[in-house]
């Protein structure tokens, strides 16, 4: 199976190869040799070292596995190159606001990227599926799981170069 094209901005690429060098080049290491010397020690039926670094080790391959996958497919998006701003596209922050006037600040970035509690919205979340393309004025509904929802936006801003 394919995998998708994975958008992401350069700082979110950046993240993903320092948490792949970390698990490679730093934890795995470690776990290696917490193994390697509980292997030593005997009897490793009972060995809790042992077996909960062989366990942490298996953790840590697969998500070097993920992490690599994430980054092969990657295809890095620079916000600050968008040449029209006047429309919601990756990377832009955007000013939305709901029909109680209620206002949320949200950022598009790549789902690898995406922090709720920071008001980064993965690009493939159903507001910002709802969101792409929009410009200041446009209403746009976004179907949730509690039912559909309309928000305007206001205002749309992307980082400068």
């Amino acid at each position: 199976m394919a995998e998708k094209t994975n958008l992401i901005t350069p700082a979110g690429l950046a993240g993903l190869k320092a948490r792949y060098d970390h698990l490679l080049g730093t934890e795995r290491p470690e776990i290696v040799a917490i193994v390697s010397w509980a292997a030593g020690n005997g009897d490793r039926s009972e060995n809790g070292d042992y077996l909960y670094g062989r366990k942490r080790m298996r953790e840590i391959d697969r998500e070097l596995g993920f992490l690599a996958r994430r980054m092969k497919a990657a295809r890095v998006v620079d916000p600050a190159q968008q040449p029209d701003r006047t429309r919601t596209f990756f990377g832009a922050t955007v000013t939305i606001a709901d029909e109680d006037d209620n206002q949320r600040v949200l950022t598009l970035v790549g789902d690898d990227e995406q922090d709720a509690g920071a008001n980064r919205i993965g690009w493939s979340a159903p507001i910002a599926r709802a969101l792409r393309g929009a410009a200041v004025g446009d209403l746009r509904t976004v179907r949730l799981p509690q039912g559909e929802k309309e928000w305007e936006v206001i205002a749309i801003t992307y980082p400068t170069a």
